[in-house]
Parts: C-alpha cells; sequence; structure tokens
C-alpha cells in the first residue's frame, strides 16, 4: 500500500470556461447528479446560463460536491464532449500525468465516495462559517488515501463497475417500461384512440365526439368532466417524529421526498411500526410529493412510514391503479406548467387544487379495467427491477469496504463471472 495526500496526485477545479465565448453548452448542476448517476443535463447559450456555469471537466474527472457532501452529489465522467461544463459547487478532481500509470481513476472514485470518507467530509462541512454545511477545494486536497497495486486497483474498480453497469441497465430498462406505458395512456385517455367494441381505434374509427366546455376539447361521447378526487383518494402522511421507535420494536424507514428521489439510506429517519396501516408505503404504492417538489412515483423501497408532504394515492370508484397513476401524472405536468406560465415556484398542492382538476372520465369502466390489465404487468416488473437495483446496490456498498481492505480479493477473470 502507498499513502498519497489527494492534493500531491490530482489537480483540483483545473481550469474554467472563456465567459466571453457565447458558445452553446450541456451544462451540469450538483443536484443533477447522485451516486455517478446523471440524472439531467440542460443544453443551453453560455450567455443565458448560470454563473456558476464555469468549472471545465475531461475524460475521467472526478466531480464531488461542495455541499452537503453527505447528499452524493459525486460522479465521474467518461467521454465527455468539449462543451460539457459543471457547476463551481463542484470541485473538479482530475489526476496528475506522472501518477496515470500507478493510480487508476476509477479506483481513485471508488476511494473518495466510501461512507468513511463522505461522513467525515461532512463533519467538517457543518463546522463551516456559512449558512449550510460547505466544504472548500482544500478540505478534500488534504485527504490522505491508501492505494494498492495499480493491478488490485483495476480489479477492483473493474467489479464495482460491472455492478454499476447492471444497475444503470435496470434503470434504462426502467425508464424505457414507463415511456411505452405512458405512451399508451395517451394514446388512449387523451388521443381517444382506445379499442372501440370492434377492436378498432375509437377516435380515429370515427368514433362520437362531443365538445365539453370545461375541458375545453372533445372527448368521447358519453364520457364526463369530473377532477382527480372522482378516481383516486389521497392520504397525507403523518409527523413521524412524534412516533419514534421504542425498544425491542423492529423500526420502520421515514418516506420524505429525499426518500423519494434517492431510496432508503443509513441516513433515513425511523419511525415506530405501530402507526397507522393507511399512512403504511409498500412497494408498487402510488405516492405523489405535494410540497415543493411536484413528483408522482411507484413505491419499490421496500415497507416504510409515509411523512407529511407526501400523498398515498389510493383508487377511488374501483379505478384502478394505472388509470389513477397516469391521470395524477398527466396532471402534475399541468401544474407545473401553470407556474411556469406565471414564472413562479408552485409551492405545494392544496385539495382545493385537486378539487379544482379537469380530466375526461369514461363512463364505461371496461376501457380502464383492459389498460389496467395491459399495463399492470409492466408496473410490476418496473418495481421488480427496482429492488433488484436496490439489492445490487447493498451488495456493492456491503462489498466495497471489503475489496478496499483486502478481506476480499478478486481477479479479473473471476470478477467477470461474478457479475456477468
Amino acid at each position: 500500500m502507498k499513502k498519497y495526500k489527494l492534493g500531491d496526485i490530482a489537480i483540483l477545479n483545473a481550469s474554467i470556461i472563456d465567459k466571453k465565448k457565447n458558445i452553446e453548452i450541456e451544462y451540469l448542476d450538483t443536484s443533477s447528479i447522485l451516486e455517478g448517476h446523471i440524472l439531467g443535463t440542460q443544453k443551453i447559450y453560455l450567455s443565458e446560463a448560470p454563473s456558476r456555469a464555469q468549472r471545465k471537466v475531461k475524460n475521467k474527472t472526478i466531480i464531488y460536491s461542495l455541499v452537503r457532501p453527505n447528499q452524493n452529489h459525486y460522479g465521474i465522467l467518461y467521454n465527455t464532449p468539449d462543451n460539457f461544463i459543471v457547476s463551481t459547487g463542484f470541485a473538479t478532481i482530475d489526476l496528475k500525468e506522472e501518477f496515470k500509470e500507478t493510480i487508476d481513476a476509477d479506483f481513485l472514485f471508488l476511494l473518495l465516495t466510501q461512507k468513511q470518507i463522505t461522513h467525515y467530509l461532512h463533519r467538517i462541512a457543518e463546522n463551516s462559517a456559512s449558512a449550510y454545511p460547505s466544504l472548500i477545494p482544500s478540505d478534500i486536497a488534504k485527504l490522505e488515501l491508501n492505494f494498492p497495486s495499480i493491478k488490485k486497483q483495476k480489479n477492483i474498480a473493474r467489479l464495482i463497475q460491472n455492478i454499476n453497469e447492471k444497475i444503470e441497465l435496470n434503470r434504462s430498462i426502467n425508464h424505457n417500461l414507463e415511456a411505452m406505458a405512458k405512451q399508451l395512456y395517451d394514446y388512449w385517455f387523451m388521443q381517444f384512440d382506445f379499442p372501440d367494441e370492434n377492436g378498432k381505434p375509437y377516435k380515429s374509427s370515427g368514433g362520437k365526439m362531443i365538445w365539453n366546455k370545461k375541458l375545453k376539447r372533445e372527448i368521447p361521447e358519453g364520457w364526463d368532466c369530473g377532477n382527480l378526487f372522482e378516481i383516486a383518494t389521497f392520504t397525507n402522511g403523518f409527523a413521524c417524529q412524534k412516533f419514534r421507535p421504542k425498544d425491542g420494536e423492529v423500526p420502520l424507514p421515514v418516506i420524505k421526498i429525499r426518500e423519494m428521489h434517492n431510496g432508503i439510506s443509513s441516513d433515513t429517519e425511523e419511525v415506530s411500526p405501530n402507526i397507522p396501516e393507511s399512512v403504511k408505503v409498500y412497494n408498487g404504492d402510488v405516492l405523489f410529493s405535494w410540497s415543493a417538489s411536484l413528483e408522482v412515483m411507484l413505491w419499490a423501497y421496500g415497507l416504510g412510514g409515509l411523512n407529511q408532504h407526501i400523498f398515498k394515492v389510493t383508487s377511488a370508484n374501483d379505478f384502478p391503479r394505472s388509470f389513477y397513476y397516469f391521470q395524477l401524472l398527466n396532471y402534475v405536468d399541468v401544474f407545473k406548467k401553470m407556474a411556469e406560465a406565471r414564472k413562479t415556484t408552485m409551492g405545494h398542492i392544496t385539495q382545493d387544487h385537486l378539487q379544482q382538476s379537469t380530466i375526461a372520465i369514461p363512463n364505461d369502466k371496461d376501457i380502464v379495467d383492459k389498460f389496467e390489465k395491459r399495463i399492470s404487468p409492466i408496473f410490476e416488473r418496473m418495481v421488480k427491477l427496482q429492488e433488484e437495483i436496490q439489492q445490487l446496490i447493498k451488495l456493492r456498498d456491503s462489498l466495497l469496504p471489503l475489496l478496499m481492505n483486502g478481506q476480499v480479493k478478486v481477479g479479473v477473470e473471476r470478477s467477470r463471472q461474478n457479475c456477468d
């Protein structure tokens, strides 16, 4: 093992972009990456970009958020285009040329993202003078890290990369499955080309359409204009801090908006299992965060207790899950567009907002039941894939420290067999 200070082997914040050149950039903000997984980027001209859009990166640049390091906004970037820019909220870390033969960048990234490192940096950040926990680049540069031989580094990095690739594959499949289901929903309930009594697309085959004043559009004859309350029940979470687990109880994780984004983690709060059944959440349940972040999701991170600011959405009037899920998902987009048009942030959704919603509801439930029959297997597959992602993350996180301290050894061929 060889020990180095990070600042001796890497350059932090190597360069910034020339603001005088008004080029189109692909921009990554600190909130748009989580544990190496990029959630989204913006393509925008530099003159219109936020002032923090400055840091230049290259292949295998490690980016590490300087704000709240325990929230795991970090990653390693591969084959980025020349116009790829990240926020100054990141520290960028690039290996020095003279160390590239003895230190593997992927292994360095694994070292920097171990829990003991992120927790150590967060403790430093909490003592900062700023309004919220934050680091300065020198805090990271002072880290002392141990490196085995380059061969061992590469073997460990490859094994973990195989697991991460499987995680990303599952995420990609889930994204495509939801897109397919959404496309069918749009075809049936937005374009109204659900199968008619002869199995032909209703509207395209000449099905009768009637103008609806409230919806300001044509809907199939016999359909009604209703609201979201007619198809779903919205049960708000509760103040979980009032129901802390007692001695001898097996606690449940508290589901907050952060858990909707990131899943259950070691930092997740806990609640007594003796809470009302109405606020217990199971895999496959529909959740809707109605405060600040307006999001709808199928929960798949295990049994938990629902915190305030999130609705558990269940059926009303026997409408199936697939129908109220996509109707709500579609209407959340309406709320977001309303806020964007007013150039404001939609602070939260109230019961009144839901009551005032307007949606087209079929008079014949046979249509929504047929839709459910097609979509339900897709939803179940999505939940299973997310469960597998959680298992892989748990395996990766438990295996990594054992690999790092030499308790588990792995060769190149063996690592590939274990993960293929």
